[in-house]
């Protein structure tokens, strides 16, 4: 593979800023049906969970395929493979117009969820131009491209009340269809296929490929994408709806609220990369599970109203999230998922260079399932409980279960690495201490 060091600077910031250009759009299309599946369900009727997994398929087919497409990135180079990516997904998108029944939609939003396979192509793409300890800045600044939902959150609802959403989804259909020729025409090949082409080398085979994903650890960091990235693409789609429901918002205003959300859980992914090349991305998986465990436990309480038999007679409590401090709590839950979204996938070029691929594309995989899968669960609680708030419910059960496993597999790491400790290992000082115990022991033999 042909070393980073002999890229330019310019290439550098030209393959990063045109594959967080075209992801920005494929993510916009990925989650059309936040929108447009809102009148969807009203012409066609449908229940909460119906209109669950109608948002959520194009989630499914973008997930499963990131593997494939990661490996196939590898293989063939991103440049290719992204661009066909995005031509797939802009057919898919305009033929959502010929479609009249339940069944074609659900077929239409399976091929539009291609879209969704852009991400593990691109991650493979970008990571090959910058070296390990730019890797997480240069990752964090290409998944700021999960800003398209916000961009469909603001310019969608406008484009479908004035037109209808067949616009939309035409509108969207062009966009892609003209930024992957754009992408095609002002791109270059990843280093490392040019190195190939140069050499005749052959790519990696697919078995090779495939080996890092024995190993458990690529499942846990798949976990927490469940979380950081499956929850943020539930929200995404699942939260104008909820606002139409819970607030009583019309489309628009919903929208706009969707994408206090969308937005800090996008743009803020860039921080989360400098973040993790600067203090860890270990660090930085804390702090997101610590915080999302708090907001979601919040936003988990129902609008409840309360009777107290008070010594002068009943005392009436009312207790509920207004809208301005639900806005500031999902506010600040986008904002930390942001941040561990670019703490996991600084993991994956560290830990498994030469398989950035195969297991970058597994965890997207994982990661978009949980896209798909919680909007289903999210409108089957609707239907089962009839609580607005049990979608966030349920998020800080997946919250609670990522932190917990992250802990325990750390503490694990650390008393097979300095069984000296024992159980003390809360403190960072011990490990440096035992750390220098062990070299100055060494230096007495």
């Amino acid at each position: 593979m042909q070393d980073t060091i002999t890229v330019t600077p310019a290439q550098q910031q030209r393959a990063m800023w045109l594959s967080t250009f075209a992801f920005t759009v494929c993510f916009a299309v990925w989650t059309i049906f936040s929108i447009i599946g809102i009148q969807i369900k009203k012409d066609l009727g449908l229940s909460e969970t119906a209109f669950g997994l109608l948002i959520a398929t194009p989630i499914l087919s973008g997930s499963l395929t990131r593997l494939f497409l990661g490996i196939w990135a590898d293989q063939f180079g991103g440049r290719l493979v992204l661009t066909l990516v995005m031509l797939c997904a802009a057919v898919a998108t305009w033929m959502l117009t010929w479609a009249h029944s339940y069944p074609q939609f659900i077929l239409g939003a399976l091929f539009v969820g291609l879209a969704g396979g852009s991400f593990s192509v691109g991650v493979a793409y970008v990571s090959k131009w910058f070296p390990a300890n730019r890797q997480g800045t240069a990752l964090g600044i290409f998944g700021a491209g999960n800003v398209g939902a916000a961009v469909t959150k603001l310019i969608a609802p406008m484009i479908m009340v004035a037109a209808g959403w067949m616009m939309v989804a035409k509108v969207w259909a062009i966009a892609i269809a003209v930024v992957a020729i754009l992408f095609y025409l002002f791109s270059q090949d990843d280093p490392s296929l040019a190195e190939r082409r140069k050499t005749g080398a052959k790519p990696m085979p697919f078995r090779e490929q495939m080996a890092p994903l024995r190993n458990i650890q690529v499942w846990r960091f798949a976990l927490y994408y469940f979380f950081v990235f499956g929850g943020f693409v539930a929200l995404a789609l699942w939260l104008p709806h909820f606002l139409t429901g819970a607030y009583g918002l019309d489309i628009k205003t919903a929208g706009l609220f969707a994408a206090a959300y969308s937005i800090p859980a996008s743009l803020f992914r860039i921080v989360g990369g400098w973040l993790s090349d600067k203090v860890g991305a270990r660090t930085v998986m804390y702090w997101t599970f610590g915080v999302s465990a708090l907001c979601t436990f919040v936003l988990s309480y129902p609008d409840t109203h309360y009777i107290v038999k008070g010594i002068n007679g009943d005392i009436h409590l009312h207790l509920a999230i207004g809208l301005i401090p639900f806005t500031v709590l999902v506010f600040v839950l986008g904002f930390f998922m942001s941040l561990g979204k670019a703490a996991v996938y600084k993991h994956i070029p560290v830990y498994y260079p030469n398989h950035v691929g195969s297991v970058g594309g597994v965890v997207g995989m994982i990661g978009g399932l949980g896209g798909f899968i919680m909007p289903i669960a999210f409108g089957a609680m609707n239907d089962l409980t009839g609580v607005w708030t049990s979608c966030f419910m349920l998020l800080f059960l997946v919250v609670a279960a990522a932190l917990a496993w992250m802990h325990f597999a750390i503490r694990r790491m650390e008393r097979a690495n300095f069984p000296q400790i024992g159980n003390v290992t809360d403190l960072p000082e011990i490990i440096n201490a035992a750390k220098a115990d062990q070299v100055l022991a060494g230096a007495g033999r």
